[in-house]
């Protein structure tokens, strides 16, 4: 991943011969990459058949996320507050296009690189 200058974003470009190439924020990729069990690293291959794992490693992700954002709404409603403003974009939306590609290269047989 190449520097964008001193107070510059690292960023992760995930490449696959199935897909369009993703690019994501140095956060948002470790984010990622941490719940699919692989260590952020500058370098980094997701194989076809770790692709099931990490899939279901990320929908689980989301369904905790989401149960989370709900109760937190539920328990203002439940105090006469209004629901808490969600910040920024959520889990779900920086994954689902990660979700997508890992689903299409499953399906082509094809490996997720990044850094590379």
């Amino acid at each position: 991943m190449p520097s964008l200058g001193k107070n510059a974003a690292m960023l992760y470009t995930f490449k696959s011969k199935a897909t369009g190439n993703l690019i994501m924020l140095q956060a948002n990729g470790e984010q990622l990459l941490e719940i699919i069990g692989k260590a952020p690293s500058p370098k980094g291959i997701v194989l076809p058949e770790q692709m099931p794992a990490a899939i279901a490693a990320l929908e689980a992700a989301l369904a905790k996320d989401d149960s989370r954002r709900q109760a937190a709404g539920e328990t203002a409603k439940a105090q006469g507050e209004d629901a808490p403003r969600q910040q920024g974009i959520s889990l779900r939306q920086r994954a689902l296009p990660f979700i997508e590609m890992l689903r299409r290269c499953h399906k082509a047989g094809e490996e997720i690189v990044w850094g590379v």
